[in-house]
């Protein structure tokens, strides 16, 4: 229960001989919430029963919705390389840590010594981490979820890499697909023009 109040935390045992320079460093810690019954205090009551279905009513990072989005977003410039500390506090959800738009150039699986290289997507298992290095290229805001991707837009595990510098469009021209997919027949729908 402890765990599920949001009681854990990442420390970090660099090797003797340190890890590689990178530019920017930032703490992402992904725990899962059951909210129960409001007490008076207005503070909600843990769980039990979502608890052991493993059906958090959230799934954060760093402690609370929002945590690294709007004024909290992390901030890196164009050239940066970037190393993220992963955790997942858990205590009942897997995170699948990816960063829409980018790959990671180093993965570092369970925090340890291995290093794995181009990874999308890295699995971190409740109480444990992985350390992710990436150089970003181009500016725009880089989404930071768990895959599993319903837990990032509707419970939370949401945070932003705003990103600032000059364009690339060598590796990115900044065009999008102005349509909608419509699920029910597969089809995919032209938008009308909204640009003046």
């Amino acid at each position: 229960m402890h765990i599920a109040n949001g009681m854990y935390g990442l420390i970090l045992v660099e090797p003797k001989e340190g890890l590689p320079k990178v530019d920017k460093e930032f703490y992402v810690c992904q725990g899962d919430f059951t909210r129960g019954a409001a007490m008076a205090s207005l503070v909600s009551a843990f769980d039990m029963e979502k608890a052991l279905e493993e059906n958090p009513d959230y799934v954060v990072f760093n402690g609370k919705v929002g945590a690294l989005t709007g004024d909290n977003s992390l901030k890196a410039k164009v050239g940066e390389t970037v190393r993220l500390f992963v955790g997942n506090g858990g205590p009942g959800l897997t995170s699948s840590f990816h960063v829409i738009g980018e790959i990671f150039d180093n993965v570092y699986p369970e925090g340890g010594s291995t290093q794995n290289h181009n990874v999308q997507t890295t699995l971190v298992p409740p109480g444990g981490s992985a350390i992710t290095e990436f150089k970003l290229e181009v500016p725009g805001n880089f989404i930071m979820v768990d895959h599993a991707i319903f837990r990032a837009f509707n419970k939370g595990a949401l945070g932003i890499i705003q990103v600032d510098g000059p364009e690339n469009k060598m590796i990115f021209s900044g065009q999008q697909d102005d349509r909608i997919y419509q699920p029910e027949g597969g089809a995919v729908q032209t938008m009308p023009s909204t640009r003046c």
